[in-house]
């Protein structure tokens, strides 16, 4: 049994696979983030109790669960997937972590973000395009409640990269280095961290 196979059933969901029947220009096939990635997130103690995460693209809810189950923040799932959203909340029914969490199926870049909001995760849900559009939204939630909000970036393209290092309102924290996890060489294996310019923590 593989070490996704091991997490999902102690997580009472089925998250695994990848589905790219509702993929297009601007929306990308659904591929689940590999739970050793998910594991060196939660260590890194950037996530907590008192944290309220947003999951841009949730597919089948396997961010929310595991950090839920693992940090006990509170997490809201969105996807403008209806069919993945339905699965994400059938999951929600028998996960042990489902209290914590919520989905939502609506296209992010129409998604009001509440103020309670202030850590936010991409895994490469859409296009550059709609990000430009979903940090319109951020920045909207941002000035209406100035607060700390960390972006985590795994697996970060160009585009998105780009958008978030000339956006003002967003500056580098760190990087999670992930490339040992998988062997591999490859620069994009890992994750990116900006912090909006608010009030320190």
């Amino acid at each position: 049994m593989s070490t996704d196979e091991k997490w999902d059933r102690l997580l009472g969901i089925r998250t695994s696979g990848r589905d790219d029947s509702r993929s297009d220009t601007y929306h990308y096939p659904y591929e689940p983030t590999p739970y050793s990635v998910l594991e060196r997130l939660a260590s890194s103690g950037l996530i907590r109790k008192g944290n309220h995460l947003l999951d841009m693209g949730c597919g089948k809810g396997r961010v929310d669960f595991f950090l839920a189950y693992q940090t006990r923040c509170a997490c809201t799932g969105i996807d403008f997937d209806e069919r993945m959203t339905e699965i994400a909340v059938r999951n929600q029914l028998h996960a042990v972590s489902g209290s914590r969490v919520r989905f939502i199926n609506k296209p992010a870049e129409n998604y009001k973000i509440p103020e309670s909001v202030d850590r936010i995760y991409f895994f490469n849900p859409f296009s550059t395009e709609i990000l430009l559009k979903v940090l319109s939204r951020i920045r909207d939630s941002w000035y209406s409640a100035p607060r700390a909000v960390l972006l985590f970036i795994y697996y970060p393209s160009i585009g998105f990269r780009d958008a978030l290092t000339e956006d003002p309102l967003f500056v580098p924290d760190r990087e999670i280095d992930c490339r040992d996890l998988f062997g591999s060489s490859d620069p994009r294996e890992r994750i990116l961290v900006f912090r909006t310019e608010g009030p320190e923590e």
